[in-house]
């Protein structure tokens, strides 16, 4: 009667879970050291190894079952694990932990209106030069229609007219400059 109820708890193995164990079977020491190399955190080497697994099961559909080529297939999908790792590593800020590098750091910093004075300029100089003209003196310079109108030379329609195009020029500017707001 035993038997019988170990027989019967026993479920049927898919092919794709019996290669994906025999995948791991034979190739996980060997993705471990590789990932290793580059990663020094036994844990997070782990963690890789197995997103490398998950991704070549996600994919078992192109995986060749021959030796060579599906180690190396393998080592090519954990080095974009670890590529993508590093790369998502980069782009978190670094905490300092040098208390005298934070105390000597001014309180106040200028970056931001340093990076959207580079910006403003740049998608200035995107533009016409008659539109330059009038966003310098209207935005910058503070004058009124009739004021720029007088100083370019031109009908105050005109003047309105290049205002309105060149600031959905510059909108058009700071979109293809990735800025959104």
């Amino acid at each position: 009667m035993l038997a019988k109820g170990k027989a019967r708890m026993r479920r049927r193995v898919s092919p794709d879970e019996e290669l994906m164990t025999a995948l791991y079977n034979e190739h996980y020491a060997v993705l471990l050291s590789f990932v290793l190399r580059y990663v020094h955190d036994r844990h997070r080497a782990e963690d890789m190894v197995q997103e490398t697994l998950l991704r070549a099961w996600k994919h078992i559909d192109h995986l060749d079952t021959d030796q060579g080529r599906t180690r190396s297939y393998l080592l090519t999908i954990a080095r974009n694990v670890v590529t993508n790792a590093w790369r998502a590593e980069q782009r978190r800020p670094h905490l300092v932990a040098d208390e005298h590098a934070v105390d000597t750091m001014p309180v106040e910093d200028n970056v931001d209106q340093l990076v959207e004075g580079w910006l403003v300029s740049e998608a200035l100089e995107r533009l016409s030069v008659d539109h330059q003209a009038v966003v310098r003196a209207m935005y910058y310079e503070g004058q009124s229609v009739a004021e720029t109108a007088r100083r370019l030379s031109v009908p105050e329609g005109t003047v309105k007219s290049r205002a309105y195009y060149a600031v959905r020029a510059l909108r058009t500017a700071f979109e293809e400059m990735g800025v959104l707001r």
